[in-house]
């Protein structure tokens, strides 16, 4: 059975996050965060998927499973709840749902992880993916 993982990266830097994902052996990094942009050095999506390039991970954003906005603002306002009930809503689309199949043939062929920023899975829409990726095929979640 192949495990799958999901990271934050609150808290790490860059060479930590890297050194996380070599020692769990992950293929490849799903980036789920709808922006993937950020102020600390080394998790913007040209830089980050470039580092773990160099470190053998390839590198996926999946914007399609990112939150919605009114989604990050429940989530930084410490609003897990209303963070969850927006992102619930969201995966009912078209477009969510095309997303996760991706996600789901990703996880069936290769160790996966699943990034974002929140440090603490249960704050983090990351674990409502990882749920659904888990309904269907089974892979053991694991957060690094």
């Amino acid at each position: 059975m192949i495990d799958l993982f999901t990271i934050g990266y609150e808290g790490l830097v860059q060479d930590q996050l890297l050194d996380l994902l070599v020692a769990a052996k992950v293929q490849t990094l799903m980036d789920v965060r709808a922006v993937p942009l950020s102020r600390k050095a080394g998790f913007s999506k040209t830089v980050l998927g470039a580092s773990l390039e160099a470190r053998g991970i390839s590198y996926l954003h999946e914007r399609r499973l990112g939150t919605p906005k009114p989604g990050r603002d429940a989530a930084r306002r410490g609003k897990t709840g209303e963070m969850a009930r927006i992102f619930e809503a969201h995966m009912a689309t078209e477009g969510a749902q095309d997303g996760l199949a991706a996600a789901v043939s990703l996880a069936r062929s290769g160790r996966i992880c699943l990034l974002c920023f929140e440090r603490e899975p249960h704050a983090c829409h990351r674990s409502i993916v990882a749920r659904l990726i888990h309904a269907q095929t089974g892979a053991p979640i694991r957060h690094l």
